[in-house]
């Protein structure tokens, strides 16, 4: 099992030639190739930035993993931080293979794949509310009473369609009861749910003491009733309901069902992912992806840290470094890092300041996003904080941008208008251009 070192801190100069060679070495071992440091702090490239930005070939993804971290991720501890300040707190830095890039003190595994990584420091949103910060990140407009809008998973589905014909084309891992879903789109691009990726789909076998001759009975029987209902009231959302259970009827009776059943894999790998909800998430949506699926999300709660933020980030931040870690090389030594965008995203950032309870309440001036993958160019971090972490200093990305981006990355039409069921044109990313230094 691979080990990594003591965190270094920002006074190591002296051993950054050693640790660069071993930092190369373990990549190779991890990844199968080197995933080489970003552009250099003049702006310019290093030589080995082209290994990196070439790592996805400049393909379009054809599969979206997102993870999002629910709460508030602090961006002070995790991907921008401030040592050595009062707004950083205890989170120490350790150096990335990016040169002149450090990530918080929990992330040593990303901090090695940091070649792989676009990191965005330079988020913000105009909402410190979760319910309204969440559904502006997941669809790039602002919550209304008077219309639901696409997440990003069903606008793939709509615009893609759907690759395996025995799988959902848009899967949403963890509980989330605020989930945008399909919005105005047809139900049917409604991510199906998975509670728990330990425990699969559920619900997809007969009860015992019902016979398959007795289901179909049934099923006939409901078809009858159902008959006068569709008649009176045709039209594509009924249809699409119809549809979505004649998937649910297929599903049930299909071979594809396995790809859920993350017992599967070897031991070794389960635990290489981390035996949490996350970890497991992330393995579940590799399978997923492997299989064709086009879009899968991963929500992982408790980032909300307004207390004792140093305790619980140590295990969360943990968590997610060895789940995102081991995503990106499993990807990339299946080979399907260079046709699958990962996304690591959260509804806004954290006060600089340290509260009385030893935590960091919401703070939307500020906040960062990640990129790997497909479609995009790693090895680099985009914009800036200023020096405390309150508000973005430069290369501002708004969220409608960071949606863009992705769909851009994925090869969905950022331009082109939709049209809602009340005759309102809508935009994949809000009407927002995609950030071109970030795309492959």
């Amino acid at each position: 099992m691979f080990q990594v070192p003591n965190p270094v801190s920002f006074n190591d100069s002296d051993s950054q030639p050693d640790r660069r060679s071993f930092m190369a070495s373990a990549a190779r071992q991890l990844l199968g190739v080197s995933f080489f440091a970003g552009a250099n702090s003049f702006g310019g490239a290093a030589p080995e930035a082209a290994a990196a930005a070439s790592a996805a070939g400049g393909k379009k993804a054809k599969h979206i993993i997102y993870l999002f971290m629910d709460g508030g991720l602090a961006h002070l501890d995790t991907f921008d931080p401030k040592p050595g300040t009062e707004e950083g707190g205890e989170t120490k830095g350790i150096a990335t293979r990016t040169p002149g890039v450090y990530f918080g003190e929990n992330f040593p595994r990303l901090a090695y794949l940091s070649g792989a990584l676009a990191v965005v420091r330079s988020l913000s949103t105009e909402t410190g509310a979760h319910e309204q910060g969440r559904y502006l990140m997941r669809t790039a407009y602002k919550q209304l009473n008077s219309i639901r809008h696409p997440g990003m998973g069903a606008w793939m589905a709509h615009v893609a369609g759907q690759t395996n014909q025995e799988l959902p084309a848009n899967i949403l891992i963890g509980a989330d009861n605020d989930h945008p879903g399909a919005g105005f789109l047809d139900p049917a691009l409604t991510p199906v749910p998975i509670a728990n990726a330990a425990y699969g789909l559920k619900n997809i076998k007969l009860p015992g003491y019902v016979t398959e001759d007795s289901f179909k009975r049934r099923l006939q029987l409901a078809n009858k009733f159902d008959r006068d209902f569709r008649q009176r009231y045709a039209g594509s959302q009924v249809e699409a309901y119809n549809q979505m259970y004649l998937q649910a009827r297929r599903l049930m009776g299909s071979n594809a069902l396995k790809v859920f059943d993350i017992k599967d894999e070897p031991e070794a790998v389960a635990e290489a992912y981390g035996k949490n909800p996350l970890g497991q998430g992330c393995l579940l949506a590799r399978r997923l992806v492997e299989q064709g699926v086009g879009f899968v999300e991963i929500s992982s709660g408790g980032w909300d840290m307004h207390q004792d933020l140093y305790e619980k980030l140590e295990t969360k931040g943990g968590e997610l470094d060895m789940a995102l870690s081991s995503l990106l090389r499993d990807l990339h030594s299946k080979g399907l890092l260079d046709e699958t965008l990962v996304v690591l995203a959260t509804e806004f950032g954290r006060t600089p300041k340290i509260n009385v309870n030893a935590g960091r309440d919401h703070h939307p001036g500020a906040f960062s996003g990640l990129l790997a993958g497909a479609g995009i160019r790693g090895g680099q971090v985009y914009g800036a904080s200023d020096e405390k972490g309150h508000l973005v200093d430069s290369d501002h990305v708004s969220v409608g941008a960071f949606n863009a981006t992705i769909a851009a990355a994925a090869g969905l039409p950022t331009d082109k208008e939709f049209f809602a069921p009340n005759g309102r044109p809508f935009k994949i990313g809000g009407g927002a251009k995609p950030v071109a230094a970030l795309l492959a």
